[in-house]
């Protein structure tokens, strides 16, 4: 198994919907976000920069979040995972975005992987 940074429920704010009337109030998600560095954790030389910095991420992210309404949680998890892809040194991130949106269910979420294409 290659290594890997996990962030576990990190909070979310976002104008997410497919009315108008949903997209109006900010929504809380839940993201859960599995990243494969480009250098496995034996040649970090217990350096940040040669790894990805989950502070940075977790920040980068809920920027990302807030920046505008989407329809879809769908478009929010693919915006995710190729931002980190392109902002970050990883080889592959693993996405799972959750809504609290149905009274009858915990959650509703959405899950995707996507490798880099450049190969690093």
């Amino acid at each position: 198994m290659p290594d890997r940074i996990h962030l576990e429920a990190l909070e979310l704010s976002a104008h997410l919907g497919v009315t108008d009337e949903e997209r109006a109030t900010p929504q809380r998600l839940t993201l859960h976000l599995t990243l494969e560095p480009q250098r496995d954790f034996r040649g970090l030389e217990d350096r940040i920069e040669n790894t990805a910095d989950y502070f940075v991420v977790s920040r980068a992210m809920q920027e990302l979040a807030a920046q505008r309404p989407r329809h879809l949680l769908e478009t929010l998890a693919e915006e995710i995972a190729q931002a980190v892809l392109e902002r970050f040194p990883v080889r592959a991130v693993e996405v799972e975005l959750r809504k609290y949106i149905l009274s009858d269910a915990a959650f509703v979420a959405v899950k995707l992987r996507r490798e880099s294409r450049t190969g690093l």
